[in-house]
């Protein structure tokens, strides 16, 4: 079984419960294989980075594992502004954030509201130099456990929907994304697109973030900010002192 969030954006959850943890979300246009199914909630594993959580089954709709498939080897095109609007004939007004996919608004067997989309579109893989400037698209979001849009965002949400805007795939979680890519010795050796990871007293990846020019990086911590970036981690001038512990720099692009 095989489905696609035909909403602006959905909680996915850790366990099949309105109170349980919130782990991520669904955005719009997502779509997901259906693992296993009670009468309200649904065991997914969203196709994109084959995270896994528990949703309401009134909050999307099943495709067949044709369209699946489909869309799946479809080019992936996002909205590219912070807020956009769907329209149907019917009147719809739907206000979808930035990242929600649109790749199967061409398809009728699956767009059967016949949802349209006029915003603005991104595809394709951009230059690594295009990944601060999307970053700060999100400059300012409040924090959000399991958030992935600019009205709430974590840390991890926040790289994976910068990366993603831009052509790249990362994993869900930091612990995932610590896994990708080239690590690097030395801050001196980055470049701005690079992740930054930070472990905390257990040795455990806690925190991500994106490192910028002149020893600076932009990372979600009560909301998307701008921190120094040195040897021993984030330093928070707000705060005056360091707020969180490098652990290892990976080149991904």
């Amino acid at each position: 079984m095989f489905g696609i969030c035909n909403l602006a954006n959905i909680p996915l959850r850790l366990e099949p419960s309105d109170r349980s943890e919130l782990i991520s979300q669904v955005l719009f246009g997502e779509h997901f294989s259906i693992l296993e199914e009670n009468l309200k909630w649904s065991k997914i594993m969203l196709q994109f980075d084959d995270y896994e959580g528990w949703i309401d089954n009134k909050q999307f709709k099943k495709i067949s594992e044709e369209q699946f498939s489909q869309l799946s080897k479809e080019s992936i095109v996002l909205s590219s502004d912070l807020i956009e609007y769907i329209t149907s004939p019917n009147n719809l007004l739907m206000p979808v954030g930035l990242g929600s996919s649109l790749s199967f608004l061409n398809y009728n067997a699956i767009n059967t509201e016949k949802f349209s989309f006029e915003g603005l579109k991104i595809s394709g893989i951009k230059p690594k130099s295009n990944i601060i400037n999307t970053a700060f698209m999100y400059l300012n979001a409040p924090y959000l456990w399991g958030g992935k849009t600019p009205f709430g965002i974590d840390c991890s949400g926040f790289t994976q929907m910068v990366y993603k805007l831009n052509g790249y795939k990362l994993l869900r979680d930091a612990s995932q994304q610590a896994h990708q890519g080239e690590a690097l010795s030395f801050i001196e050796e980055s470049e701005p697109g690079d992740l930054a990871f930070f472990d905390n007293d257990e040795g455990n990846i806690i925190h991500v973030g994106i490192i910028m020019d002149d020893n600076y990086i932009i990372h979600a911590s009560g909301k998307v900010r701008i921190d120094r970036l040195d040897h021993l981690g984030i330093y928070n001038a707000d705060v005056n002192k360091h707020t969180h512990k490098l652990r290892v720099i990976k080149k991904i692009i």
